[in-house]
């Protein structure tokens, strides 16, 4: 009975540590957006842990200080969680192998784990089991420590556009008041150059969300800022020069526009965030008429020359917003944004359920929108 109980131990124990070997390939190798089942209940854990701390009904400020943690704590409590199941898997396999007792098996684990090597266990067979052990313990830290300059470097290009942003469209940022400043300073002509790079920072932002899906919980270095209402910013103030700015067409804001919601539409499949792939483009939006209106009072008082067929750029504008609409509003509320108008402010304030355990282990592939 005993051998048998040592086989299986074995068993599991190589089992176990195939998951953990999976899981750290998925997470740190693997160039797409696959969560293991360990990472996915390390997430959860952390997201709740953190949510501990907020008491009832807390301030947006308050979240946005406990929440900040959320990636970074993720992260170490990911590799210590593979770190653990590495030491638990080699202590059943030094317990199958030494045929000494599971304490002994325990620090036999320990001292190959850690390296120090205070445990010589006896024989061939357990001592190549040791250095096995020795090797995949740091091996797993060396792939944390590659892949941290990679996270942080996406990090720092998303945030550096944002931060460049909030000169142009204000803070929080708008699509109203980026077109503002443009034609108050004279440089609407200039804002080719603009839609260009928000373009392919668009196009970043899609490859690197969804390789590194933990950069969607990494909150903005300024609590008043985020990567999804400065999305949102963009894209509107790239649909009213589309659709309601009396000016000639504007190919590199249809891209932009494209681009965009193309990205916001990736990350959304790997939070499992559903949307109509093909909106028709009379479908309801977020945005009421009487908001638009309001907007473009407001571009006429800065003296933007808008189309005097207002109901037609209405239909224009809701035209090329439904494409974003869902998944920019979705997003607000999975990151718990902080406020910015046609965005953060239609989202849901409280959202109780950790985002990350909606993966998708398998995301679909987004369909064109509704103007192509």
């Amino acid at each position: 009975m005993s051998v048998v109980l040592r086989v299986v131990a074995s068993l599991a124990g190589i089992i176990a540590l195939g998951f953990v070997f999976g899981s750290a390939i998925q997470t740190l190798l693997l160039p797409r957006g696959v969560y293991s089942r360990i990472s996915r209940f390390v997430f959860i854990i952390t997201w709740q842990t953190l949510g501990l701390r907020l008491g009832r009904s807390p301030s947006f400020e308050r979240r946005d200080r406990v929440y900040a943690y959320l990636g970074p704590v993720y992260l170490i409590c990911l590799v210590a969680s593979w770190l653990a199941l590495l030491w638990l898997s080699f202590s059943a396999i030094f317990w199958s192998v030494t045929h000494e007792s599971a304490g002994n098996a325990f620090i036999t684990s320990s001292s190959a784990l850690t390296t120090l090597g205070f445990v010589r266990p006896p024989g061939v067979g357990p001592q190549l089991v040791a250095a096995l052990e020795a090797i995949g313990g740091l091996g797993l830290v060396a792939l944390l420590i590659s892949y941290l300059p990679a996270l942080y470097t996406a990090f720092s290009r998303r945030e550096a556009a944002v931060n460049k942003l909030a000169s142009r469209a204000g803070s929080p940022p708008s699509g109203p008041a980026l077109l503002s400043w443009s034609w108050r300073f004279d440089q609407f002509e200039d804002l080719t150059a603009v839609w260009r790079f928000w373009e392919d920072w668009f196009g970043e932002l899609g490859e690197t969300h969804t390789s590194f899906p933990v950069l969607a919980s990494f909150r903005s270095s300024r609590p008043g800022q985020s990567w999804v209402t400065a999305a949102g910013a963009v894209l509107d103030a790239a649909a009213f020069r589309c659709g309601v700015v009396d000016a000639p067409r504007d190919i590199d804001a249809e891209l932009c526009i494209r681009a965009g919601y193309q990205a916001l539409r990736e990350i959304s499949d790997m939070l499992n965030i559903t949307y109509d792939d093909n909106p028709k483009p009379d479908d309801p939006i977020s945005l009421i008429r009487a908001e638009f209106d309001e907007a473009c009072l407001f571009l006429e008082g800065a003296g933007v020359p808008l189309r005097l067929e207002r109901d037609a750029a209405w239909k224009d504008f809701a035209g090329w917003r439904v494409n974003y609409d869902r998944v920019l509003v979705s997003l607000a509320t999975v990151t718990m944004a902080p406020y910015a108008p046609w965005s953060s402010d239609r989202s849901v304030s409280r959202f109780r359920r950790p985002p990350m355990l909606f993966l998708r282990k398998h995301p679909r592939r987004s369909k064109e929108g509704a103007w192509d």
